[in-house]
């Protein structure tokens, strides 16, 4: 990569980021497209977030990502936001166009690009969880016409989320049923009609457990999706596949949600299959 007085800069802005592989895929994104960009990762406090997004007029930047705990704190410094973002009421990415700020969430879009020829319009779907991945894929399913959605959670949680969802509806038209994770029977009953299965917490992480008990019975063609991609294979995968499903980790979502804020920030296709290769080899 030739660094010069040219080069214009990207960053992921979260607390902590030290460890993201955001700067990896954008940084190789950038090379193999030839275009004259750098990529790095910015831990900061929460006092310098206006700053931060004030130096991306500052600077000229392409603009940034955002990680937690700032997708929603930086919504009242941007210009306009899109209409996922609207809806999910979270932003991801934020291109700079000539001096506007524009908010985007490339979640949602990048997560059901990773799923291999599946579209969700006209489909039902099975989701656990509501929190910020959980509602970018929900706000982006609804957006790309999926026909019902059944989000499963844990009782303690449900009046939390009832307002979010209620607002959804509000926006959109659309109602998303909502019951308790502990309901085992209708768990089974909304798995059994789905063709798509979702899961959208951190169960998992620790390679141990699974969000749904084993004896739930999946339908031959449901297509099983779990957002964690460490381990490459959590209990509720390898759950999937031993039933014979097809099964997907969440390592496409970081790759296509980094894809759709690298095209709207240079206008360019990222390589994926390319980038694709390095990172399965980094973290299979």
């Amino acid at each position: 990569m030739k660094l010069d007085g040219y080069t214009r800069l990207a960053a992921v802005v979260a607390n902590p980021i030290k460890h993201s592989i955001s700067p990896f895929i954008h940084n190789r994104a950038f090379e193999a497209t030839a275009t004259n960009g750098a990529y790095v990762a910015w831990e900061i406090e929460a006092s310098d977030l206006a700053e931060t997004v004030a130096n991306i007029r500052r600077y000229q930047m392409f603009g940034i990502n955002l990680s937690m705990p700032y997708k929603e704190q930086v919504i009242p410094y941007l210009d306009e936001l899109s209409d996922e973002a609207r809806l999910i009421g979270a932003v991801n990415t934020v291109v700079n166009d000539n001096g506007t700020l524009i908010g985007y969430n490339t979640d949602g879009k990048g997560f059901f690009k990773s799923l291999p020829s599946f579209t969700i319009t006209g489909k039902k779907m099975t989701l656990l969880g509501a929190g910020g991945a959980a509602k970018s894929i929900l706000a982006q399913a609804i957006l790309d016409g999926v026909s019902q959605i059944s989000v499963f959670i844990r009782s303690v949680s449900m009046e939390k989320t009832r307002p979010y969802l209620d607002k959804l509806q509000e926006q959109t038209g659309f109602k998303v049923d909502l019951y308790a994770l502990e309901d085992v029977p209708v768990l089974q009953e909304r798995i059994a009609e789905s063709d798509l299965l979702v899961n959208a917490t951190s169960v998992g992480m620790d390679s141990q457990s699974s969000p749904v008990p084993e004896s739930i019975n999946l339908p031959e063609n449901i297509l099983v999706a779990d957002i964690i991609y460490q381990p490459f294979e959590t209990p509720f995968l390898k759950w999937a596949r031993s039933q014979g499903n097809p099964a997907v980790n969440g390592l496409g979502m970081l790759l296509y949600q980094a894809a759709e804020a690298f095209q709207l920030w240079t206008g360019k296709e990222m390589p994926t299959e390319e980038i694709w290769q390095s990172l399965t080899e980094k973290y299979q």
